[in-house]
């Protein structure tokens, strides 16, 4: 009863009060005044932005989360989510795809996360490494849900997620933190920061380990059930060198790896990547951001049966690797005029090595390998034109897309070739896709937007050739999946009525045509399909207030999706996909170093399947983070997730469910 109480009270508290992360200029890339350049950004964003809505978290807030964890700070922004509701530390890390506005869940991202400018879903799989992003090491978030044009926007179909790394003016020389938590919990991390000529570089690191929780209920505990242990590590080095006055290059380098136990002993997963970029912006008459990358990761799993609790599947090799780049150019055309051309390209390949293995005797039965390679290479050209109090935007992009090399092999344990391996034919084809939208600045408190965008997604090697196992259920691969396509449209207005306040109301319409989704096709059988669309539509409020050392920022979004498809799925509810989303933050900074805060977060009843037969029941959670100063350069930290305990479904397979973060507590030491 709780929870039915809980979202219209939310949802009364938003008109109110106005989002205080939206109460700066909307800023990707930080600034500081109109004239004054933050070296270790990118190009200022076009003026038009802000037609097609965003939200932004600042680095206060990064840094100021309960769990200490990335993801669950973008969870502010209402129709947010993973996959699954499980974070990174209990998770398995192939099902942290991300998507917005409840499109359906299929475990690979349907929004495009950008760090830098740099995509950083996982070549093979198409998830992301949460465990190597750390909110220290940011500036800054900005969400933009809807699809997307412009660099890299082949595979923005839900939305884009810009995280911007911390800038000089963030990173004090010296930082770190030391924290314990419940279950035997520790989280280490450090940086430094030095100025490097008229250039800065940070190297910075960070390790957690945790004996974890019992993601599997009481009842539902064997002798073979294992607490969710979880181990991970990055480091990180970022510089910063001006060439001159206009001219400057980044290089980020990030390696990174990450060990997992999921609800059986020996039911072990890992990743791990090594990344790298460099990027060179120019702020001269005529502008430049060009930019290059290459991605090396790697992915391992192995698979406990449920009924006798032995090895059925070991996944012990996934090598992938990601390259691309972009060049983007805006030349000087007149002051209300911002024009950018640009091209940019992507290429992932990956594969996979497996064993399966007897449940009886315990011996191998087969040896698989499968993989292929994707790419795509798009040129773009968007425009903002300023009018007055009016604001046009818009772009087009045109995409050349290939998925090649793709194969399937199957060896029986003595070696001889199964009679289902095989290559499977190259595929290519182009796509034009553009986004349009208007701003109009109707008075100083009152702003009107709107905008329609398309766009697609490649399938990713994973769901293309990768069949996976969530015992008992197996979900196939499927080699000829289609593309998915958006279109989209939506409205919305945004509120100012005093100083630090803001409203900002949006209503949308999105169809994701071919939407891959894991459909039944027999007992524990699944395959992945496109089915003809999904369509969603809905209302998204965000909103809060900034008075004196007091803030309170809060977000709802209302989300109605179904399938459409001549099948059995057709009216149905995808998968993962909740109706009711909704967080509030309440905090206190009365000055530098002391803070208090309070995160509510809902999320409404979703379901697992296609089929709508197990249902993950609607949750209400309450974080507190509280920090205070002991000495010059020394707070207290203490923590706390999920004060009241709530039972978090993760997943519901038909009775058998896992279960999210019980209450944990953390104490801890920050030196800045």
């Amino acid at each position: 009863m709780r929870h039915i109480l809980a979202l219209p009270l939310v949802a009364l508290m938003l008109p109110a009060v106005a989002f205080a992360q939206d109460a700066a200029p909307p800023q990707t890339e930080p600034q500081i005044g109109p004239d004054i350049v933050v070296l270790g950004t990118g190009l200022p964003l076009p003026p038009g932005t802000p037609a097609y809505g965003s939200s932004i978290i600042d680095r206060e807030r990064l840094t100021d989360e309960a769990s200490d964890r990335v993801e669950n700070v973008l969870k502010d922004v209402a129709g947010f989510q993973q996959f699954r509701r499980s974070d990174s530390r209990s998770a398995n890390p192939s099902a942290q795809g991300v998507t917005l506005r409840a499109l359906g869940g299929n475990a690979s991202s349907r929004a495009l996360v950008l760090l830098d400018g740099v995509p950083l879903a996982d070549p093979f799989f198409g998830y992301i490494p949460f465990t190597a992003l750390s909110g220290d090491r940011l500036s800054g978030v900005r969400i933009t849900r809807g699809g997307g044009a412009g660099p890299f926007g082949a595979g923005a179909v839900a939305g884009t997620v810009e995280l911007v790394s911390a800038t000089r003016a963030d990173l004090p020389n010296n930082s770190g933190s030391a924290l314990y938590g419940s279950n035997d919990a520790m989280s280490v991390a450090g940086a430094v920061s030095p100025d490097l000529g008229d250039g800065y570089a940070t190297l910075s690191g960070r390790f957690e380990r945790g004996d974890g929780f019992f993601t599997t209920p009481d009842n539902q505990r064997v002798a073979a059930t294992s607490r969710g242990r979880y181990r991970d590590w990055s480091a990180g080095l970022r510089a910063v060198a001006p060439i001159d006055a206009e001219t400057e290059v980044q290089f980020r380098g990030l390696v990174f790896g990450d060990d997992r136990t999921l609800r059986f002993k020996g039911a072990d997963s890992s990743s791990e990547g090594e990344d790298a970029s460099i990027r060179l912006v120019h702020r001269g008459a005529w502008q430049v951001d060009a930019l290059a990358y290459v991605q090396a990761r790697n992915f391992t799993n192995k698979v406990i049966s449920s009924t006798n609790f032995r090895l059925t599947l070991d996944q012990r090799n996934t090598p992938s690797t990601g390259t691309g780049g972009k060049i983007e150019i805006r030349p000087p055309i007149s002051p209300n005029h911002v024009l950018r051309i640009g091209i940019d390209a992507r290429i992932a390949d990956g594969e996979l090595f497996e064993d399966a293995y007897s449940t009886t005797t315990g011996l191998v039965t087969a040896r698989r390998n499968a993989g292929g390679r994707t790419s795509t290479t798009g040129l773009f050209v968007e425009d903002d034109w300023t009018i007055g109090k009016l604001i046009l935007t818009g772009g087009v992009r045109g995409d050349r897309w290939t998925i090649s090399d793709g194969f399937f092999t199957e060896r029986n344990a003595a070696g001889a070739l199964a009679a289902s391996s095989q290559r499977f034919a190259d595929r290519d084809g182009a796509e034009a896709t553009g986004r349009a939208g208007a701003l109009f600045q109707a008075s100083d408190a009152v702003a009107l937007r709107v905008a329609g965008y398309t766009g697609f997604r490649l399938p990713t090697l994973n769901e293309l050739y990768r069949p996976f196992v969530v015992f008992p259920v197996t979900t196939n691969a499927n080699p000829d999946l289609g593309l998915e396509k958006l279109r989209g449209v939506e409205g919305g207005v945004d509120f100012t009525p005093a100083t630090g306040v803001r409203i900002g109301v949006t209503a949308f319409y999105n169809r994701l045509e071919g939407a891959i989704a894991n459909v039944t096709i027999g007992t524990n059988i699944r395959e992945r399909r496109n089915v003809d669309a999904v369509v969603a539509k809905g209302v998204e409020i965000t909103a809060g207030i900034v008075r004196g050392p007091i803030f309170f920022d809060a977000s709802y979004a209302f989300s109605d999706s179904h399938v459409r498809d001549e099948g059995a799925l057709d009216g149905f509810t995808p998968s993962q996909s909740p109706r009711h989303a909704a967080s509030a933050t309440l905090g206190w900074t009365p000055q530098q170093d002391w803070s208090l805060s309070g995160t509510v977060r809902y999320v409404g009843k979703q379901y697992e399947d296609d089929l709508e037969t197990d249902v993950l029941p609607d949750a209400l959670t309450v974080d507190a983070v509280v920090r205070v100063p002991v000495m010059k350069h020394l707070s207290l930290v203490g923590r706390a997730e999920n004060v009241f305990d709530e039972t978090v479904v993760t997943r519901n397979q038909a009775g058998s469910i896992d279960l999210g973060t019980p209450r944990t507590l953390w104490i801890g030491v920050r030196v800045n």
